[in-house]
């Protein structure tokens, strides 16, 4: 029967992009009529897709160039050209007047066609993320258009002093969906991931959603439990003068599966009953 047959989530994507499979656009629409819960699928899906856009609205609109100067400059233009016309010549002034709106016609279009175009970038790294090469299982690393990294101003001394509880310390619930929202991650079952800092806090990162990223427990190779190792090893490392603070935070969110090669000296994740006592004297 055809409403038993239910979309993918691709499917469900390109229908709400407008452009649904050639052969399946007609069934799709059918059985949506049919079915709530493909429906509940759907608008979750564009409820996402519509606060990740917001979102990005916001942060572009802080990027763009103030308007008022050029503006300023194109008004002292106009008003220069205008007090030069030739007497009795009117259609000189209307062959003026209809080029000067013809030229701000044009900057609108650009400056409309630029920031329509950034805003569309940014809304494709939500459908294709930025995965590092490194990357062997989708998600152990996070999209560096979302997730940069980002630090906090904080000295050596109180970076050596936290306690645990600073170290590993939770994401409120708020902040978590926000991040499962931004990464498109629908219905996330959260025992599969770790809401991680790309920096730690151990090693200064900062409470920002630019640090934020769902990185899986379930991954089989590199996944959360070996990036714990990792921070582990960096803060002993920072806290015993064997490594600069900065280089550690810059290692590790440059690309944190490289930074644990580096300083375990092997090409997969130890074994997690390992032995890591012969690295503590290691610089």
């Amino acid at each position: 029967m055809l409403t038993d047959s239910h979309p993918t989530g691709e499917e469900l994507l390109l229908a709400i992009d407008g452009e649904p499979p050639a052969r399946r656009g007609a069934q799709i629409r059918a059985h949506l009529a049919a079915c709530c819960g493909c429906r509940d699928r759907m608008a979750e899906a564009e409820g996402a897709i519509a606060e990740f856009a917001r979102v990005r609205r916001l942060a572009l609109d802080s990027q763009l160039p103030p308007i008022a100067g050029p503006r300023a400059l194109l008004k002292a233009r106009l008003a220069e050209l205008a007090a030069k016309p030739k007497a009795g010549s009117w259609r000189q002034f209307f062959q003026f007047t209809f080029a000067s709106r013809g030229a701000a016609y044009l900057c609108l279009a650009l400056f409309v066609a630029a920031v329509v175009g950034q805003v569309l970038v940014r809304y494709r790294s939500l459908r294709t993320p930025n995965w590092p090469a490194t990357s062997v299982e989708r998600g152990v690393v996070p999209d560096r258009n979302l997730t940069p990294g980002a630090t906090r101003r904080i000295s050596l001394a109180d970076v050596c002093s936290m306690d645990h509880e600073e170290v590993v310390r939770e994401v409120p619930t708020a902040l978590r969906q926000e991040i499962f929202q931004e990464y498109g991650i629908v219905n996330p079952h959260s025992p599969d991931y770790e809401i991680d800092y790309l920096i730690a806090p151990g090693l200064g990162g900062a409470d920002d959603i630019h640090n934020l990223w769902p990185e899986p427990y379930t991954t089989e190779t590199w996944n959360a439990h070996v990036k714990d190792a990792l921070e582990e090893r960096l803060h002993r490392m920072v806290c015993a003068g064997k490594l600069d603070l900065s280089t550690a935070q810059s290692d590790i969110a440059s690309d944190w599966i490289a930074a644990y090669k580096k300083y375990f000296h092997t090409d997969r994740p130890l074994a997690p009953n390992s032995d890591l006592s012969r690295f503590a004297g290691e610089s």
